[in-house]
């Protein structure tokens, strides 16, 4: 049995993650925030930053909501009365928020998501959680693409599936090579949307 999908402790998301290392405290957290404001040439203790701290430390815990999340635990709940539906199953454009891992810049997109049922069918917003739990961790885009088609394979063992994200990159919008209105689409194809062309244009069909 795995952990469950929330609160998880520091010997749990060990095992989950390997080579977790301990976070520190909140206090901790929220001095390394100051000493952030003071690179950038601010002061910390003026009136309109002195919150800024516990805030920011309150928004990164939303923001990597998703370490604390098994998204194989949000699969395991399936249904097989499907009277023989045995045809794609895609939710489409579903929004997520995630940060880039190399510059920690906001990545946002959207994620079609589609499988193809053997036996057993999961709820749909269960394909939406689990895209929310790998986007809200410090990301590239290419491994999260893998890791939702990945877990929903290994969870329902379905005849294929297919993943398209389509987002936006900030580290290259607002810095860097400042290229605004450029999108990054990747896409992973598993089991029959690999193999049968016919069945994978349809499927990139439905992507805007």
């Amino acid at each position: 049995m795995r952990p469950a999908a929330c609160d998880l402790d520091t010997d749990a998301l060990a095992v989950l993650r390997p080579g977790y290392v301990s976070k520190p405290g909140r206090d901790e957290a929220e001095e390394a925030v100051r000493t952030l404001l003071r690179f950038i040439g601010e002061n910390p203790a003026r009136d309109g930053l002195t919150e800024t701290p516990a805030r920011y430390v309150r928004a990164l815990e939303q923001h990597f909501a998703g370490y604390a999340v098994d998204p194989h635990l949000l699969l395991q709940k399936t249904f097989g009365e499907t009277a023989g539906y045995n045809e794609m199953v895609l939710l489409r454009a579903i929004p997520f928020e995630s940060h880039c891992e190399h510059h920690v810049a906001p990545i946002l997109g959207r994620a079609w998501v589609a499988y193809l049922p053997d036996t057993r069918v999961v709820g749909i917003s269960k394909l939406a959680r689990v895209v929310q739990a790998y986007a809200k961790r410090l990301q590239i885009q290419e491994k999260m693409t893998a890791e939702i088609a990945d877990a929903i394979d290994r969870a329902l063992h379905p005849k294929g599936v297919a993943v398209v994200l389509k987002a936006t990159h900030h580290c290259m919008t607002t810095r860097g090579v400042m290229k605004p209105g450029t999108d990054l689409v990747t896409s992973r194809m598993l089991g029959r949307f690999r193999d049968d062309a016919q069945l994978r244009q349809e499927m990139l069909r439905h992507v805007d």
